[in-house]
């Protein structure tokens, strides 16, 4: 008789039997792990901690050559290194003025703009480029950031300030009104000024001849033509 077995193999049981594994005890279910880290008492190390004890080290190490090259003055000689200063006589806008320990480095403008508060006199560039920091020494037009303070006792200096007043404008400064040669304003009175001695300059009569004269005073706002016709129509009617 023939065998009608399956050939195909039978999948293995997923079972298992219970009875061949062992039991455990109730103990055993448990694992316990010991900390890799070291123990510290009252406190947890952290990467926080690490690196605020890295930080801090680095500082002490950066700081103390710095102390130890700090000169340490007693107060006889903080005084005379304050005392350093040297007393110059000045003459402003038709004033005498005596200023005492001025620093010789000082310049012209510095000494105009903190110590006589004559804040019309901007510093722009304080390059001698811009000639936002015109002012008039003994009538002639000069960068006040290119010259020392000392150098001019005995000088007649000239700030816009002393040029005119709101009531009281020079004539250039109303042809600057009137022809809207300003924007920003910061140049203004650099360009004022710089006009203002333009007319008792020998130059020439055209435009172009005024615009050769101002070439020192930078505008970044570009009134130029309006400038220009400022000056025009003041040295037309002097």
């Amino acid at each position: 008789m023939a065998d009608h077995r399956d050939p195909r193999p039978k999948p293995e049981s997923s079972q298992t039997d219970d009875s061949a594994s062992p039991s455990l005890a109730p103990e055993q279910h448990t694992l316990t792990l010991e900390s890799l880290a070291p123990e510290r008492s009252g406190a947890r190390f952290t990467r926080r901690t690490f690196l605020s004890g890295v930080g801090a080290t680095g500082l002490l190490a950066g700081t103390a050559p710095l102390a130890a090259a700090a000169p340490v003055l007693d107060p006889a000689e903080q005084q005379t290194s304050n005392a350093s200063g040297v007393t110059v006589k000045l003459r402003v806008n038709g004033r005498d003025l005596t200023l005492h320990n001025l620093d010789p480095r000082a310049t012209l403008l510095d000494t105009l703009r903190e110590r006589l508060d004559m804040t019309g006199t901007k510093k722009g560039c304080d390059h001698g480029q811009c000639g936002a920091c015109t002012v008039h020494v003994n009538g002639r037009r000069v960068n006040s950031c290119l010259s020392f303070a000392l150098m001019h006792e005995g000088d007649e200096i000239t700030t816009i300030e002393g040029v005119g007043q709101p009531g009281n404008l020079h004539p250039m400064q109303a042809a600057f009104v009137q022809h809207d040669g300003y924007q920003c304003g910061y140049c203004t009175s650099g360009q004022i000024m710089s006009a203002v001695a333009l007319l008792k300059e020998p130059v020439g009569p055209s435009d172009e001849d005024i615009r050769n004269a101002m070439a020192g005073n930078i505008c970044r706002c570009g009134a130029y033509t309006n400038i220009v016709a400022a000056v025009r129509q003041v040295r037309t009617q002097a």
